[in-house]
């Protein structure tokens, strides 16, 4: 994985090109959904200027892409 810091606008942008939509926002977290093979993947992603690490690798387990997948969105 890069170790550049990305920003939840990055990471709603590199999802979306992965095929998640933007269903909702509530505060400063949007939510967004998939139609997955095991049925609606849903990520909240929240909108700060840099996620934790720790954050990001969560997002991109529970997107069901692998960190290359994600990589290559980017």
């Amino acid at each position: 994985m890069n170790s550049s810091v990305l920003s939840g606008l990055e990471v709603i942008k590199i999802l979306k090109r992965a095929g998640f939509i933007a269903v909702r926002q509530k505060g400063s977290h949007v939510r967004l959904e998939k139609v997955g093979d095991d049925g609606i993947i849903k990520i909240t992603v929240p909108l700060h200027d840099e996620l934790k690490k720790g954050t990001l690798m969560r997002i991109i387990k529970d997107s069901g892409l692998t960190q290359e997948e994600f990589e290559r969105y980017r």
